[in-house]
């Protein structure tokens, strides 16, 4: 049987794998900017989902990001095709993620959920550090009111 360090091991050289093959198709995929989309085009990306969020689901009513299906950066195309409508939080969060690699970053972010919701030492110690994190980042950002995690 695996030791929980082996395991946490594993999973640290997994990520820092998967980060390296991310790395290595930006590098390899630098083309020049996207021209700004058109208003038709924009209409046409946000009906494809109803005008909902593809990442989270919510619905969209604001302002919102035209999301690269297959990243810019691994070699995806700037065509009507390639993007669905993403809230741009979302699409922050999401990033240049590879699939599998946003895959273990969503099941991570569900285990500490679960941790912290259970109030456990790890969930304790996880939020904590979230929230002095997610303080820190709002404080430098100009578009956004502190007061949620403080």
């Amino acid at each position: 049987m695996e030791s929980s360090t082996d395991g946490a091991r594993r999973l640290r050289q997994e990520l820092l794998r998967l980060r390296a093959l991310r790395e290595e198709n930006k590098s390899a995929n630098r083309r020049p900017r996207r021209n700004r989309l058109t208003v038709a085009e924009r209409d046409a990306i946000l009906a494809k989902t109803d005008a909902r969020c593809h990442i989270c689901g919510g619905g969209i009513t604001g302002s919102w990001d035209a999301d690269h299906v297959f990243a810019h950066s691994a070699g995806g195309r700037h065509t009507v095709d390639n993007y669905l409508p993403a809230h741009s939080t979302c699409n922050n969060y999401r990033w240049d993620y590879l699939p599998e690699e946003f895959e273990l970053i969503l099941k991570l972010g569900v285990w500490a959920r679960t941790q912290i919701e259970t109030d456990t030492a790890d969930g304790r110690r996880i939020g904590e550090r979230f929230a002095k994190h997610e303080v820190g980042r709002i404080t430098r950002r100009k578009d956004v009111a502190p007061g949620r995690f403080e």
